[in-house]
Order: C-alpha cells, then sequence, then structure tokens
C-alpha cells in the first residue's frame, strides 16, 4: 500500500535540536588561537552530523504515491493561473509541485526539501498567488504576502518567475534587496503591493524605516533558510517574521535543512506538512562527477582550456579576489569570462549573470556566495576550481547544472596536497567521481574542451543592459551614506 502523500512530524520527535552553549567571550586575541591551516584542509561537515528535524525528513521521504496530480489544473489551481502556465508551456507539475501544492492552496503550513532546480519556487510561488489573489487590494506599505531569500540574485530571480503569473490573477510584485537605490523600492511599497519578495537586511531597514508594515501578511515564505542561517540573518528573520500575521500560512523551502533552521520550523510552522523528495545530501542523478588531477604549474592552463569549449561554464573559487584574478587570466587566454562575488555591485551583478544568460561570455567565475543567486539553464559544466568547504557546498555548487532533470558535468580540479580532502568531500557527499591525471592538451582535458551544445547568444533584455545618460557632462553629485543601511550578500 502506497505511502500517503502528506507526512508530518512523528510523535515524540522535537522540531529543533538542543541549545548549543552560549559562545564564550575572550579578551585574548582570537587569532593567537586559530588553527593555521588552509580553508580546503578543515575537516568537512560529516552527513551523518543531522538535525532532528532532518532526520524526520529522512524518514517521511515521499515515495511515488498515488492521487498526486499529474497536471497543474488537477492540483486545484484557479483556471487564470492554470491558463497562464499552459501559455508559458508548463503542464506538469515537477515532483516537490506535485506533492505540496494541495497543502498550500489549503492554507497548511509546508515544509519542504529539494534539490536545487527542481522547481521550488512555483511549488510554493502558486498557492501563495492563489490565495493572495483572493484578498481586496493591498493598502499602502501593508503587503500580504512575503518570500524572504537570502541574496539579491534570488529575490530577483524569484520575481521574474512569478511576475507573469502574479499579473494572471491580478497581483503586484515587489523586489526589495541590498545593493539596490531604495527610492523605487518605497515608491511601490507605498503604492501598496500583494508580494513583497526581500532579502532580510533591506526589508529589515524599510521596516524600521516606516515604509512597510508585515502586520497583514498573511502568507510568508522562506526560500533557502539554511543559507540565510550560514549568512547569519536568521536574527533579522526572526524579528521580520514576529511583525507578521499570527495566524500567517508560512512555508519553509530549502535543499537542506540544517544549520539552525529547526528552531525557526518550532517556533514559527505550526503541524507542516513535510514533503522532501531527496536527501539532502543526495547527488543528482544527471551529473558526472570527474576529477582532473592537476600540478600547480598546470592547473591555470588546463582551466583555460576546458573554460574555451562551446558550451556553458561555471567555475567556483573560494574567495573573491580569486574571482576576479580567474577571471582576468582567463582573458589573457582570449576566453571572455565574468566574476561574480559578493563585492560586486548590484548592476555589476546584474550585467554579469544577464550576459552568461544570455551566453555572451559562455563563462563565469563565482564564489560561494553568490552561487545561491545563479539560476540559469543550460549550464551543463560546473567547475570546482577550488575546492569547496564541505560536502553541502560541493552540493550547492553542483546543482548549478543538470537542473529541471536536465544532464551535466562536475569537474573538480585537484591538486596532490587536496586530494585526501576532496576524496573525503566526496565520499560524504555520495559521489562517485572519475580520477584521471591530466596535462594540459591531453585527449581527455580535449575531449571535456570540446563538449556541451553550442550556445547561440541572445540579446538580453532591454531592461537588463545598461543605460546611458544623454547628458553625460553634467557632473554626478557625490552620494551621500544611507542612515542605517544594510548590505545583503
Amino acid at each position: 500500500m502506497a505511502e500517503p502523500d502528506t507526512a508530518h512530524v512523528p510523535d515524540g520527535v522535537p522540531c529543533s535540536m538542543p541549545e548549543s552553549r552560549p559562545r564564550r567571550r575572550n579578551s585574548a586575541p582570537r587569532r593567537r588561537n586559530r588553527p593555521q591551516q588552509r580553508r580546503h584542509e578543515h575537516q568537512p561537515t560529516k552527513p551523518d552530523h543531522k538535525s532532528v528535524l532532518e532526520r524526520a525528513l529522512d524518514a517521511t521521504v515521499d515515495a511515488p504515491g498515488e492521487g498526486l496530480p499529474d497536471t497543474f489544473a488537477a492540483a486545484g489551481l484557479p483556471d487564470r493561473l492554470v491558463e497562464a502556465l499552459t501559455r508559458a508551456g508548463l503542464t506538469v507539475p515537477f515532483p516537490i509541485q506535485a506533492r505540496t501544492l494541495r497543502d498550500g492552496l489549503a492554507g497548511r503550513d509546508v515544509l519542504g526539501r529539494a534539490q536545487t532546480g527542481s522547481g521550488k519556487t512555483l511549488a510554493f510561488g502558486l498557492p501563495m498567488l492563489a490565495t493572495l489573489a483572493g484578498i481586496s487590494r493591498p493598502a499602502a506599505r501593508r503587503p500580504h504576502g512575503l518570500v524572504l531569500v537570502p541574496t539579491r540574485e534570488l529575490a530577483q530571480q524569484v520575481t521574474s518567475v512569478l511576475e507573469p503569473f502574479g499579473r494572471a490573477v491580478g497581483v503586484q510584485l515587489a523586489a526589495v534587496y541590498g545593493g539596490a537605490p531604495m527610492g523605487k523600492q518605497i515608491t511601490a511599497l507605498r503604492r501598496g503591493v500583494g508580494l513583497v519578495v526581500a532579502t532580510p537586511g533591506r526589508l529589515l531597514d524599510l521596516v524600521g524605516r516606516g515604509v512597510c508594515q508585515l502586520d497583514r501578511a498573511s502568507v510568508t515564505v522562506l526560500d533557502e533558510a539554511d543559507y540565510m542561517a550560514d549568512l547569519g540573518f536568521l536574527p533579522a528573520v526572526t524579528e521580520l517574521l514576529e511583525q507578521t500575521a499570527p495566524d500567517a500560512q508560512r512555508m519553509l523551502f530549502s535543499a537542506t535543512l540544517d544549520r539552525g533552521v529547526d528552531g525557526l520550523v518550532n517556533k514559527f510552522l505550526t503541524d507542516p506538512a513535510l514533503h522532501a523528495v531527496a536527501d539532502a545530501a543526495a547527488p543528482v542523478e544527471s551529473v558526472t562527477h570527474r576529477v582532473f588531477m592537476v600540478t600547480s604549474e598546470d592547473k591555470l592552463p588546463v582551466a583555460a582550456e576546458v573554460a574555451g569549449r562551446p558550451g556553458r561554464s561555471l567555475f567556483f573559487v573560494r574567495t573573491k579576489r580569486g574571482a576576479d584574478r580567474l577571471a582576468t587570466r582567463f582573458g589573457q587566454f582570449g576566453i571572455a569570462a565574468s566574476a561574480i562575488h559578493g563585492d560586486r555591485s548590484q548592476p555589476q551583478r546584474a550585467r554579469a549573470l544577464a550576459g552568461f544568460t544570455a551566453g555572451s561570455p559562455r563563462v563565469l567565475v563565482a564564489t560561494d556566495v553568490a552561487a545561491r543567486g545563479i539560476h540559469v539553464d543550460d549550464v551543463d559544466l560546473v567547475v570546482h576550481y577550488d575546492p569547496p568547504a564541505d560536502h553541502k557546498d560541493y552540493l550547492h555548487r553542483s546543482g548549478r547544472t543538470a537542473r529541471a532533470g536536465a544532464e551535466g558535468t562536475v569537474l573538480s580540479l585537484v591538486q596532490p596536497a587536496e586530494r585526501r580532502f576532496v576524496t573525503q568531500l566526496h565520499s560524504d557527499a555520495q559521489v562517485d567521481a572519475d580520477v584521471v591525471n591530466v596535462r594540459p592538451g591531453d585527449d581527455t582535458v580535449d575531449e571535456l574542451a570540446t563538449s556541451g551544445v553550442p550556445v547561440i547568444v541572445k540579446q538580453p533584455p532591454a531592461a537588463e543592459r545598461p543605460t546611458r545618460r544623454n547628458n553625460s557632462r553634467r557632473p554626478r553629485r557625490p552620494t551621500k551614506p544611507r542612515r542605517g543601511n544594510r548590505t545583503d550578500a
């Protein structure tokens, strides 16, 4: 007999981990006791060190069951949303969508776990829009719905995905994030919008200025909550959620549900429906994992040879400076590449992503902080130029390829001193990687360098292209620092 589609937290299983010991304050210099290790030498997080909540999710992974909707229409969505989905060529829901739509439409709190690229945005966005469409027009400064995300790129991504469907049901959206001027964001909030997609720092700033009130937010979503915890946003998230309607519906979606998320679930979600379509530590089956063992002298030439392939390639490095340096070095090899990281301004990051999406350039170099904001289809190669900190970061990076069931390749460039660490990392990530010793010009390198579907360059949308003012002679006024402004990664 098939298991029920909807699962609950088992009796006796708490939603939160025991409180950790308070951090000891020490007046002595911290650097004195800091181990002199490089980041790739740190012990990776073991996959069996899971929160109680995540173990509960593991025990309730949804097996293919009976009664799941095989179309969006069968899920109970309003006709206008179904018609908009059909116009967009979407008729069959992805697994996480099929399993969560009905609970979301019924007003239940939902706790969902799925791999990156699995369709989480529509899984929470469609029920949200259906609910908000039935509410009267929002008052100024008082949105009815709220989506919190960790990065500005993800805020833009979620907004762009949901806007066409919001228009179909008459729900206006506004994106609120740091690194961009406040003026347009303030204007949108004062005009009144149904749904706000925001990063915690900027929204908390606007709430403090009296520009936005959350007391009427009756539907709230946390996306990539574990990453918000990594970035230190949980206090801001908690403060914002405490200001939403007490009886609000809340949904939390993420690829992983540890690193402090348990406390949020325990405090803000009531009897949530649990839906996990994959183990948090499970690799995507449609990805081929490879390791090129290289010397320090050969690492850059091999990387440049691979970067010259006709398909889209995404390279990951550890540091912001390393991202800029690698993009520059690729240029010296005649390969156009852009870099994206937390120190880049919002327009720079937007242009880099827009160009990469359009296929010019075909190579993007990114740090882990920027990784969560990269949602580009048809990326068939991810390269770990520098090894990640642990197996979960490895899976998050690797999740930029093989999105929505497509196939992809993940390559790690590993030097001899890193081999033991990377081997353990792959074991923790449950990845079986093919390891080959290579040098520039080897047949193995050439095979990968000539792989991939050639990218057809598309003109970026006009809104994403930089614009020039006609009155370029007018001197620019110095920008005054904004009091209390927070920056989001």
